[in-house]
């Protein structure tokens, strides 16, 4: 039998409390800010260094972006994943999000085994939730979004509980499978010194278009694979607070008024 394998795609993100958008082009400048492994998909790799502690395995960690985000991968070592894949090409270059989950898919289908994938909720640049489910209807395999606490961890299934429009779910995945998870589900520890530095010197693998042929439709890649595209980014401009003070006798009076008023006439 196969050693129990986890797969867990992470992005490089901009810091985004930092970062700037540029109203014109209709983006985010990445430029403006540095850059950080999503939160979220942190969340995903604490849990399968749970389920690795638990009951063993090997934890491949593969992340979509320019050469840089070698050191994101190299972050994920240190937190506990064994091996790192980097999928950088142009070819790659405006993907959305359908694409980007084709991209992921097809490497991992070129990885051959595996019985778990856990993402993040989303990505804090995206905000979509899409790419994990996505995922798993490429690979077609069964999923389960917004974890927020696992329930039982095993070789053959996983019960988990989830959250969906307010309500708590129990629900019980065969591998292989695809779960989303929420930061409610942990808390991911800090990796240490000594990891950190083995990190340094770890062999990052890079695969580029040609590699994922054998495995995928080069017509699904990339901006020609993207059947969306954003045509303008609107960030709202905040509103500071303001304040009325009424004063006298029939002081209640008027405040019940103005709320009325400011509440479209209840």
């Amino acid at each position: 039998m196969a050693n129990f394998s986890i797969i867990v795609p992470i992005k490089e993100v901009p810091d985004i409390e930092k970062v700037n958008f540029d109203r014109e082009k209709g983006r985010i400048d990445r430029s403006s800010a540095t850059s950080e492994p999503n939160p979220f998909d942190l969340n995903a790799l604490e849990e399968a260094v749970k389920i690795k502690e638990e009951i063993g395995g090997n934890i491949t960690v593969i992340s979509m972006g320019p050469p840089q985000a070698e050191d994101t991968l190299r972050d994920a070592i240190a937190r506990g994943g064994d091996k790192a894949i980097l999928l950088t090409d142009k070819g790659f270059a405006g993907s959305d999000t359908w694409a980007t989950s084709y991209t992921l898919a097809t490497a991992i289908k070129k990885l051959g085994h595996y019985d778990l994938i856990i993402c993040g909720e989303k990505t804090v640049d995206g905000d979509t939730g899409q790419v994990g489910p996505e995922i798993a209807e490429v690979l077609d395999i069964p999923h389960v979004s917004y974890v927020n606490k696992t329930i039982e961890r095993g070789k053959d299934s996983i019960i988990v509980q989830t959250e969906v429009w307010g309500r708590l779910y129990k629900k019980e995945l065969k591998f292989p499978g695809l779960i989303t998870v929420t930061k409610d589900l942990n808390e991911p520890r800090l990796p240490t010194l000594t990891n950190k530095l083995k990190a340094k010197s770890a062999e990052i693998e890079r695969w580029g278009l040609d590699d994922l042929l054998d495995t995928g439709d080069e017509k699904h890649f990339g901006i020609k694979g993207s059947p969306t595209s954003v045509v303008n980014i609107e960030v709202p401009k905040e509103k500071g607070r303001k304040s009325k003070i009424f004063e006298g006798k029939d002081a209640a009076k008027k405040m019940v008024e103005q709320l009325r008023k400011d509440l479209g006439g209840i």
